[in-house]
């Protein structure tokens, strides 16, 4: 059993940064791939960037030049750095991890406004 935890959220204006982390608690080499997620009230949990074993970087295209995604497997850690934070970013972010079985976090609150 792997526990993720987030880590990093918070309130921050229109332009700002954040850089969130999710720390492993085994280790995230086995994983295929590790990804960000968030989700607003009343709608359905959307993917923000993912990454995989061997580095490759996904995005979605509402944050592509504004996040991004990387590894630490060293430390069992992912990261999400944030930049240009704009309002419609705020949402609840979670941690996402899969391989033979999917693990998520409990997650972290973005909120970006003036």
């Amino acid at each position: 059993q792997v526990q993720l935890v987030e880590s990093g959220g918070g309130l921050v204006q229109p332009g700002g940064s954040l850089r969130l982390s999710c720390a492993a608690s085994g280790s995230i080499f086995g994983f295929y791939a590790m990804g960000w997620y968030r989700q607003t009230p009343g709608k359905e949990r959307e993917l923000v960037a993912s990454i995989t074993s061997g580095g490759s970087a996904n995005y979605a295209d509402s944050v592509k030049g504004r996040f991004t995604i990387s590894r630490e497997n060293a430390k069992n850690t992912v990261y999400l750095q944030m930049n240009s934070l704009k309002p419609e970013d705020t949402a609840v972010y979670y941690c996402n991890a899969q391989g033979l079985t999917t693990y998520w976090g409990q997650g972290t609150q973005v909120t970006v406004s003036s």
